[in-house]
């Protein structure tokens, strides 16, 4: 596909309405700098110089489409505490709808805090309790998704198992979306073991494929090797998940496309550097899904989210990207 084509379609994306349902939290960095080691203890000392918030998780993925399309949503359940207020100001403020967002008393919003210095990640300190999602929260969300679908062109489900997408949830809105015209991909978690049905797409990573189809991955390197073995995987998770297609990302090998019965469509790794691997998979199926609502072919929204997760992962920190960045990928190749 090359830039004309492109440009065409990113016209189509900036009439496109998505919702994103999933586990939501915050990510914080502290930026600093390292000069000595503390006498109390073995471990760098680091001086703080600044400190960032951004929506992570499924706000990662909501985040990610705002630049590119008309209206963006998210649905996930947040603690009724300070943190839910700071996630939903940034939400808001970026323009995206947070009326699905759904504060629960008894909950706690998960907030992942990343201390980095030197542009190498010192450690990570996570904030969260997982817990069931309760009947009445399950109601109130699936009443939201039944008010919204009329107005969506794409849903977006994105599980990391912390606790909101349970079998009963995602039948539900299975359910909702049977019989309709829009498309509805998934970004699995191994952790969180659902049945998926109806889905246009879903999206593991290699190691939550492999996981997933229950499969040994070591030992892959080479690509005949992983050839053959994407064949049998695909054989596995297609008998296990209805939908009509699989891309599955490889990191540095790149993806790949499945569907029933065909050859996998393969696309090499595009990155020139690689500096932060966080948050390129909520990249990945933001954009694929929103290229699929806008008519690309199945091919070519691979190809789109291939080029868009080589921007994000040559950035620090949980990153987007803007259409001028994809097109000037596309431009360079």
């Amino acid at each position: 596909m090359d830039s004309d084509r492109l440009e065409s379609l990113l016209s189509v994306f900036r009439t496109k309405r998505l919702l994103v349902i999933g586990d939501v939290m915050l990510d914080r960095f502290i930026w600093g700098a390292v000069s000595r080691i503390s006498p109390e203890a073995p471990v760098p000392v680091v001086e703080v110089k600044r400190e960032d918030a951004y929506p992570g998780g499924a706000a990662n993925v909501a985040r990610n489409l705002l630049p590119f399309c008309a209206r963006v949503s998210v649905s996930g359940l947040v603690g009724d505490d300070v943190f839910a207020s700071e996630l939903d100001g940034l939400l808001t403020g970026s323009g995206i709808d947070t009326k699905g967002l759904l504060r629960d008393p008894e909950y706690q919003t998960i907030v992942k805090t990343r201390i980095v210095a030197r542009n190498q990640q010192v450690v990570r300190i996570d904030r969260e309790k997982r817990r069931a999602l309760s009947e009445a929260m399950r109601e109130r969300a699936q009443a939201f998704f039944a008010e919204m679908l009329p107005e969506v062109d794409a849903i977006i489900i994105e599980d990391y198992g912390k606790g909101f997408l349970t079998q009963a949830l995602v039948d539900g809105l299975a359910e909702l979306t049977r019989g309709t015209n829009v498309i509805v991909t998934v970004d699995p978690n191994p952790n969180n073991p659902l049945h998926w049905r109806g889905a246009t797409a879903i999206k593991p990573n290699r190691s939550e494929a492999f996981q997933a189809a229950g499969l040994d991955e070591s030992g892959l390197r080479s690509p005949d090797s992983l050839e053959s073995a994407l064949q049998e995987l695909g054989h596995r998770l297609f008998a296990q998940w209805d939908t009509k297609m699989l891309l599955i990302t490889l990191s540095e090998q790149g993806m790949a496309l499945l569907k029933k019965d065909q050859v996998p469509y393969r696309l090499p790794a595009l990155a020139r550097e690689v500096f932060d691997v966080s948050g390129a998979g909520d990249t990945a199926i933001a954009l694929f899904t929103l290229a699929l609502a806008a008519g690309a072919t199945d091919e070519e929204a691979a190809e789109i989210s291939n080029h868009a997760s080589g921007v994000v992962v040559g950035k620090i920190g949980t990153a987007t990207l803007t259409p001028e960045e994809l097109i000037e990928s596309f431009r360079r190749r």
